[in-house]
């Protein structure tokens, strides 16, 4: 299992390098090639949520961004450090007294949950994280 880990500042104009980092673990691991848009697409938006929930909050701290390629899949984690609030619905954090933001971060969650398939969200008063993972072909398809 390889593990890639990028930190970028909570700025929009990194937002762009992480997907084309996305892309290429991605096509390196095996994704197939008709869904490498999706994942383009999901992690720009899993980070540019970040990014924002970051500005809302005035929080510099990095944006985390893991890249992991296992056996049988390909997995991308973002994880932010801007505080969720506890009454949102389970597995939909929305950040506390911001309700613009909250809206955003569910609209945002919600064009991610239409790309990924396979998509965890998980979020506490500490920050929150996106998990996604798309399916590797095996090696022995691969070109």
């Amino acid at each position: 299992m390889a593990t890639v880990e990028l930190r970028f500042s909570p700025l929009p104009e990194h937002v762009r390098t992480a997907r084309l980092v996305a892309a290429a673990m991605a096509r390196r691991a095996g994704v197939d090639e008709a869904v490498l848009d999706e994942v383009r697409l999901a992690v720009g938006e899993a980070c540019s949520r970040a990014v924002g929930l970051h500005q809302a909050g005035g929080i510099t701290a990095p944006v985390r961004v893991a890249l992991i390629e296992e056996e049988k899949q390909f997995s991308i984690e973002v994880g932010d450090e801007a505080p969720h609030a506890t009454a949102a619905a389970p597995g939909v954090p929305g950040t506390a007294g911001e309700p613009d933001a909250e809206g955003e971060d569910e609209m945002g969650l919600a064009v991610i949950s239409g790309l990924v398939d396979d998509v965890e969200v998980t979020a506490d008063a500490d920050g929150g994280q996106i998990r996604m993972s798309w399916p590797t072909l095996p090696t022995t398809l691969l070109p």
